[in-house]
């Protein structure tokens, strides 16, 4: 009977420290997916701001050289940045 409950406990030992060896792994491959969102987040923000910024490039250097034209590119990317900052903010 004792070498029974001696089997059992370390049964339950092993167990433990086995899905205590995952929780460690998990908890490391967690942080380092943190991490790599993280960096994806601040490249998505760079490339945004490079896309802005090639938009107003181009509403300046309208091919057409029409003022109306440009200036309603200019006020569709205001509305677009305007946009996108009240979901940033929510």
């Amino acid at each position: 009977m004792l070498e029974s409950i001696r089997k059992d406990i370390e049964r339950l030992v092993a167990a433990y420290e086995a899905e205590k060896e995952l929780r460690i792994n998990l908890e490391e491959k967690l942080l380092h997916c943190k991490e790599e969102t993280e960096a994806y987040r601040k490249q998505i923000t760079e490339l945004d701001r490079l896309t802005d910024n090639l938009k107003l490039k181009n509403a300046f250097l309208c091919t057409s050289g029409d003022a109306d034209q440009a200036r309603a590119r200019i006020e569709r990317m205001i509305k677009d940045i305007d946009r996108c900052i009240s979901l940033m903010e929510k």
